[in-house]
């Protein structure tokens, strides 16, 4: 069901400083930091040879990404996120097996402009999952 690996999401307090690192220190191509209001974060996306690296920093206290760096202070990795051909069925196929779709269960439009679906981490070895239609 799940198709490559798009993204790994590493929360930070400050996406410039974390965005300097990946441009200056270790040569990568980084993209603009870019609001997303629906989902409470600034994202910068980091091109690399096989999938991409995403930095998100909260925007506002109310960002399910400040609630996470208040839990682990110095960041890390918030969640990963795998193509679908086919979110609505992948839902589906993955609520009837007892998984837990987070939010009301409808796609959101992603960073990407596509549709995304997060799911449980308890339910997936304690990661957050994110699903994008490919």
């Amino acid at each position: 069901m799940i198709g490559r690996l798009n993204h790994v999401a590493i929360a930070v307090r400050d996406i410039a400083a974390a965005a300097k690192v990946y441009r200056e220190t270790l040569g990568a191509k980084v993209s603009a930091a870019v609001p997303q209001d629906e989902h409470g974060v600034t994202t910068v996306f980091i091109t690399l040879p096989n999938t991409k690296i995403e930095l998100l920093e909260p925007l506002g206290a109310a960002s399910p990404i400040a609630k996470f760096l208040d839990r682990n202070p110095d960041g890390g990795i918030h969640h990963v996120c795998y193509e679908v051909d086919d979110i609505i069925a992948a839902r589906d196929r993955l609520k009837a097996e007892g998984a837990r779709v987070l939010g009301d269960g409808e796609p959101k439009t992603g960073a990407h402009g596509k549709p995304v679906l997060f799911l449980h981490p308890k339910d997936f070895l304690g990661t957050l999952i994110e699903l994008e239609q490919a």
